[in-house]
C-alpha cells in the first residue's frame, strides 16, 4: 500500500536479520555483497541494502512496488543462496519481516 509520502515503487518491503556463526561472519559478508548484482537484475526490487549490524549480525532491507514483486524476490536467487547456505553459516534462523513503508526519501 502506498501513500503520498511513499513512491509507488517502494510501498512494501522486507527487513531481515541474519545472525552468522562466529567463524562464518566473513562468508555471510561475502554472500551479501555478491548478492548486489542479482538484486540489480530484479526489476521489481527498487531498493536493496545489505547491512552489518554487529560482528556477526547482518541485515537486509529491500523495497518493492507490489506484493507480487516482494514475493518474486523471496522466490529468487538471493533468497535461495541464503537458504542453501543457512545450515552451515547461520547461528539461528533468519528473522524476515514483511513491512509497509510509511515514508521514504529516495534521492
Amino acid at each position: 500500500m502506498t501513500n503520498a509520502l511513499v513512491p509507488d515503487t517502494a510501498g512494501v518491503g522486507l527487513l531481515a536479520r541474519i545472525e552468522a556463526k562466529p567463524d562464518y561472519a566473513s562468508e555471510i559478508e561475502e554472500l551479501l555483497t555478491a548478492a548486489l548484482p542479482p538484486a540489480r537484475e530484479e526489476a521489481g526490487t527498487t531498493l536493496w541494502f545489505a547491512l552489518r549490524l554487529g560482528p556477526t549480525t547482518f541485515g537486509i532491507f529491500d523495497a518493492f512496488g507490489t506484493e507480487e514483486d516482494r514475493t518474486a524476490h523471496l522466490q529468487g536467487q538471493i533468497a535461495a543462496a541464503l537458504m542453501d547456505n543457512a545450515p552451515k553459516l547461520l547461528a539461528e534462523a533468519s528473522e524476515i519481516l514483511h513491512v509497509e513503508v510509511l515514508a521514504a526519501k529516495l534521492s
